[in-house]
This record gives structure tokens, C-alpha cells and sequence, in this order.
């Protein structure tokens, strides 16, 4: 996709393809002007913490989409589910999601979600926020369901909050839009603060 043109400094670009993302800004009343997803290596590099990577993966994501629209607001996020230390990352498979949401089950575990904003004039800001989600021991039959449900494909974790998942999730402790994949508040004071016409 083409460069958006440079006479009008407030256009914002969401430098994701997540529609969750772009759903949760809609919400609070921002609709970008574009969507350009950035294609970069999300290898997580050894040693690497969940919280680190996904601040990482955020501000990557941000800098390769501002280089080629230096005129315009880019808004950049990366979400890393972990359980402990051990980083879920999108389900390859069934069997792959079923590991995972075994793993989950009768657990709590962190959702790391990382924002990174360029703002027209070089200025930037980043926050990565962490959720603590319990979930209720699962038995072998509701992990069928959701399984059968392919709400995992495409998800971290290879869950949903939004959707039927929720069925599982016994307390959260932090931001419920961070799980979804963009914490709002956060978000909308970054905008604010970088001058972003809200």
C-alpha cells in the first residue's frame, strides 16, 4: 500500500490487521485513516521475557510504518499471552490449542499488551500493560467445544475473551480491553498526550 499523502498531519494509521484492535478504537469514538499491518520478524529472541517482547514486537511494528508515513499519527501493538514464563503464541493446530488451554485450565496466567505511538512530529510514546486472567479448571469435554468452536485459530493463547471463552474465565485483575488486545484507556491518553485530535 502507498504512503498516505502528507497534507494532512492528524491522519492516524493502525499498523495492525487485528479487526479486535480496530473494533476496541472504533469504541471509544477513533476510527483510523488507514490500516497498514507491518510485516516484521516476531521471533522472540532468547531469553527474552513475555513483557519484553511484546514491547518489542510494538515498537518494531511502529518504527516500520512511520519510516515510510512520517506525516501521520502510527499506532502500533503487540499482545503476548504467557503462562509463567512460557510464551503461547497463536495456536498452529488443534492439537496445539488443546495443549494450550490444558495448560490454562485451573490457572492464572498474564496477558501482556504492548502500544507504541509515533506522532507526526518524531515525538513517541509507548506503555505495555499486564492482566492477570484466572481460569476455572476445564474439563476435557469443554475443551472439545471450543476446539470444535475454532475460536482459537488466529488468537494467542488460542482463546478468545470475547467470545465464547468467557465461559472460562473465572476473575481478571487488570484491564479486560488489554486481553482483547488493546487496553483503552492507556491507548486514548497516549493519543491525547501526543496531540491526536480526539
Amino acid at each position: 500500500m502507498s504512503a498516505i499523502g502528507t497534507d494532512n498531519h492528524q491522519k492516524l494509521i493502525l499498523a495492525s490487521a487485528s479487526p479486535r484492535r480496530l473494533d476496541l478504537l472504533r469504541q471509544v469514538g477513533i476510527t483510523p485513516d488507514d490500516i497498514i499491518p507491518a510485516a516484521i520478524d516476531e521471533t522472540q529472541i532468547a531469553g527474552e521475557k513475555p513483557r519484553e517482547l511484546a514491547t518489542r514486537l510494538a515498537k518494531l511494528k511502529a518504527g516500520e510504518i512511520a519510516k515510510k508515513n512520517p506525516d501521520c499519527f502510527v499506532l502500533a501493538s503487540d499482545t503476548v499471552v504467557a503462562c509463567g514464563r512460557r510464551i503461547l503464541e497463536k495456536a498452529r493446530d488443534q492439537n496445539e490449542a488443546r495443549q494450550f488451554l490444558s495448560l490454562l485450565s485451573g490457572r492464572r496466567h498474564n496477558v501482556y499488551t504492548a502500544v507504541s505511538l509515533i506522532a507526526p512530529d518524531g515525538g513517541n510514546s509507548h506503555r505495555t500493560v499486564k492482566t492477570t486472567v484466572t481460569f476455572k479448571r476445564l474439563e476435557s469435554a469443554e475443551i472439545d467445544f471450543y476446539i470444535k468452536s475454532d475460536e482459537w485459530r488466529g488468537k494467542a493463547g488460542a482463546y478468545a475473551i470475547q467470545g465464547l471463552a468467557a465461559r472460562f474465565i473465572s476473575s481478571i485483575n487488570g484491564s479486560y480491553s488489554n486481553v482483547v488486545g488493546l487496553p483503552l484507556m492507556e491507548t486514548v491518553n497516549m493519543l491525547k498526550g501526543r496531540g491526536y485530535p480526539l
